[in-house]
């Protein structure tokens, strides 16, 4: 079976967590047996070569529907489908603030794709999609798939009741490269300094950041945030670390083979974020031992369970209290081991392969 990853035009140049489900499940499918091409929406492709088609991201239905009617080929549709319109609402300041208020969560969407094509010379590719609109587009997308791949139950009803849709779906949880971090496990390891904090992430609004700092600054805790500002958030990066004190550091995008020794030294690994579907780094750290402190709002609970500690994004006296209690409990073993059984991407390979073969044989 030979398989097309159809991903988004800025996959590698705007690196996110969508960027390590495509590579890493490309990576563990091609292990199984099965050949994969990542091909991004702005490439011409030659659709022949392909048996099925993979789509990732149901909220850019501008970049696949041209691709789904040219080739003909049966697909599915890793939704990847998160809600940041709480964030947008609270936090967007001047003309996106006024038109938050004016337009629904679809209608901008729209706006956003018109103006990445204005803007960022982001050619919207499917004429489908002008006259549609975002909402019939994303819903014409989703209702031609053989198969939604959600990232959690919670994701996909989050989705249907959105859409008003009733498709057949089937979860595929994110996870950990076992490769990698075992290469970089230590047996018997004990965390050193119940004080020590982590956050890992790319810079950005969306991630929290500054309600984080607001809730360690000027405390025994000290916090290291490791990735660098999304491109349109530059001045939030500055403004983080303007407010930041002494006992709060930043260090640059750093790849996740090279951050073992980074978890191993944190007690504590914090996302707070105004929503998450888990975050991958959550994982990462849990891999380590290291406690999780994580936003209450996404799909979090469904993948960690009583096994963190939760705050409201919105507070950061909750981020504080929640940090508090992370680092005075010990280590959570059964994360690590949920990692290794569930939550990494050889499994998650394993089970985007069965659905594969379900559909290539429905086909047949």
């Amino acid at each position: 079976m030979k398989v097309l990853f159809l991903v988004r035009h800025t996959l590698y140049s705007v690196y996110g967590g969508d960027t390590m489900q495509i590579l890493s499940t490309a990576k563990y499918l091609r292990q199984l047996g099965t050949e994969v091409d990542i091909k991004l929406t702005s490439e011409a492709i030659d659709y022949s070569r392909y048996d099925l088609l993979h789509i990732f991201n149901a909220i850019r239905p501008a970049d696949a529907l041209g691709h789904i009617k040219r080739s003909g080929k049966p697909y599915v549709l890793s939704t990847i489908f998160v809600d940041f319109s709480e964030y947008q609402r609270l936090h967007a300041t001047g003309i996106t603030a006024l038109l938050n208020k004016t337009f629904t969560t679809d209608q901008m969407e729209y706006i956003k794709a018109v103006g990445r094509w204005l803007k960022n010379g982001e050619a919207i590719k499917s004429p489908e999609y002008l006259y549609w609109g975002h909402r019939k587009s994303v819903k014409e997308l989703a209702k031609g798939a053989a198969y939604l791949l959600p990232n959690s139950e919670s994701e996909y009803q989050r989705f249907a009741s959105h859409y008003g849709i009733n498709l057949p779906y089937r979860v595929v949880y994110n996870g950990v490269d076992m490769e990698v971090f075992e290469a970089g496990e230590l047996a018997g390891f004990v965390k050193p300094d119940a004080r020590e904090v982590l956050c890992v992430s790319r810079i950005e609004g969306k991630k929290n950041h500054l309600n984080l700092i607001k809730a360690l600054n000027g405390t025994d805790f000290n916090l290291k945030i490791i990735g660098k500002p999304a491109p349109n958030h530059v001045k939030y990066y500055e403004q983080c670390r303007k407010i930041a004190g002494s006992n709060i550091t930043f260090e640059n995008f750093i790849p996740p083979e090279q951050l073992h020794d980074k978890y191993k030294a944190a007690k504590v690994h914090v996302l707070p974020s105004w929503n998450e579907t888990c975050g991958l780094s959550s994982l990462e750290a849990a891999y380590y031992y290291c406690n999780l402190v994580i936003t209450d709002k996404g799909d979090t609970t469904e993948y960690f369970g009583n096994n963190a500690w939760y705050c409201d994004p919105g507070d950061p006296a909750s981020i504080y209290e929640a940090i508090v209690k992370a680092s005075e409990a010990e280590p959570n073993k059964l994360l690590k081991e949920m990692v290794q059984s569930t939550y990494n991407w050889q499994q998650a390979a394993s089970v985007t392969l069965s659905v594969y073969n379900e559909v290539m044989k429905n086909i047949r």
